[in-house]
């Protein structure tokens, strides 16, 4: 029976895609699909024939001076969680909760994304149907599989410690953030809603079903995860259409596997010296090389340092690029990592801020990955890194491993059974 699903989400190309899979995995099952979140992906939307209502803030009301700025916040490996939460997301609680109420009459499921705080809120309010989901593991925060937490929470593994010292700690960190979450608690009162303990972290999960979308062989479950947590397997987002330019297949053609450079959708609007710096490094080991720049002009390389083997483009689709690399040098967001790590190919990590030291350290214990600092990449640094991937083969073997692996589990199929499941 056809059931109409809303699905609440907010962040990145890499916060949408996985939520956009499912969306139109659940249409083609029958189902009636609307994503509310930006404005700014109205477009990406709508062209799969889905529903969009859209959801403040919206990004694309900043000027671009103003944009670029708060990208360079968002990105602080210090205070760049407090910058999302506390002057990008939670000011605009209540606006969002408006939107999200647009969205859910009639529906009989909402979706909510892990900073989705208003959506929380709406599905407490109305009694609709709910379900939770994270992408990343460090959204649960485990004393048993403790995380590399960038934020103000902490600035140490945990891994060393017994549970029951990262418990205290953890719980520590929780205590010291909990005057952020006083807008949500205040917003609460207003809605004739009890207020909560952990409105970050527990409480913003769904009681019935959380959805972990992402491989087992990236985190296992661990007995201090939520309650009722199911985990899927990377969601992917194959775009319709979705092709390498014609220019960018002759270049992959004509030559080695070549490195490719790139910051994925929100990094990149903060790049700095990166792809300069990744231009000289490829030149230093006399490798071929793709460096996806984006739109922001910032970020071209003056023509000197290109050639018939270095190259820019503004873009190309993750999955179609990656199986053709002989490294991947990314900042670790968790779509990019996700595609990475389906694509079977050695990876180095220059993470900013948020889930992305975690999704590094991850991928390093896994065998398929080396992790160079923002603060130490260049050409130099980022040569002698790319110099082991590139000729020690451990690292090419285990990545096919866990590619095959990944490639293997469809993550979105078993996400959507799920859906399914608790829908019946």
């Amino acid at each position: 029976m056809s059931k109409r699903i809303v699905i609440s989400t907010y962040g990145s190309l890499g916060d949408l895609y996985p939520y956009m899979a499912i969306a139109v995995e659940s249409k083609r099952k029958g189902h009636q699909v609307a994503i509310a979140t930006s404005e700014i992906y109205r477009a990406a939307v709508e062209a799969e024939n889905l529903t969009f209502y859209p959801v403040r803030p919206n990004i694309s009301d900043l000027n671009p001076e103003e944009a670029q700025e708060a990208i360079k916040r968002a990105m602080d490996s210090k205070k760049g969680t407090e910058y999302v939460l506390r002057e990008l997301v939670l000011p605009y609680l209540q606006d969002s909760y408006n939107d999200i109420m647009q969205a859910v009459p009639g529906a009989d499921l909402l979706i909510t994304h892990p900073i989705s705080f208003a959506g929380v809120l709406v599905a407490q309010k109305t009694g609709i149907r709910w379900l939770s989901s994270v992408l990343s593991p460090i959204s649960f925060l485990s004393a048993y599989d403790p995380s590399i937490l960038s934020s103000q929470l902490s600035v140490v593994s945990l891994r060393r410690l017994n549970p029951a010292i990262n418990s205290i700690l953890l719980n520590l960190g929780k205590f010291s953030i909990r005057s952020w979450g006083e807008p949500i608690q205040q917003f609460r009162k207003q809605l004739d809603l009890p207020p909560v303990k952990d409105p970050f972290f527990q409480d913003q999960h769904s009681p019935d079903l959380v959805l972990a979308l992402f491989s087992p062989i990236f985190a296992q479950p661990q007995k201090d995860w939520y309650k009722h947590t199911y985990v899927t397997g990377f969601p992917f987002y194959d775009r319709q259409g979705a092709e390498l330019s014609p220019e960018l297949v002759e270049f992959l053609n004509r030559g080695e596997p070549p490195i490719i450079f790139t910051l994925g959708s929100a990094a990149v609007n903060d790049a700095g010296n990166f792809y300069i710096e990744s231009a000289i490094a490829a030149r230093q080991l006399g490798c071929r090389a793709v460096l996806l720049i984006g739109e922001d002009k910032r970020n071209q390389v003056p023509e000197n340092l290109l050639s018939k083997d270095i190259v820019t483009f503004s873009y190309a689709p993750y999955a179609k690029i990656f199986p053709h690399a002989a490294v991947i040098v990314h900042q670790g967001g968790i779509g990019t990592t996700a595609e990475a790590l389906r694509s079977g190919r050695p990876m180095l990590f220059m993470p900013y801020s948020h889930d992305q030291p975690d999704n590094a350290a991850r991928a390093e214990r896994l065998g398929v990955a080396r992790i160079i600092k923002r603060s130490k990449y260049q050409a130099n640094s980022a040569a002698a890194e790319l110099k082991q991937l590139l000729n020690e083969p451990k690292y090419a073997q285990k990545a096919a491993v866990i590619g095959q692996q990944i490639r293997a589990e469809n993550g979105v199929e078993k996400a959507c059974d799920r859906i399914e499941a608790y829908l019946s």
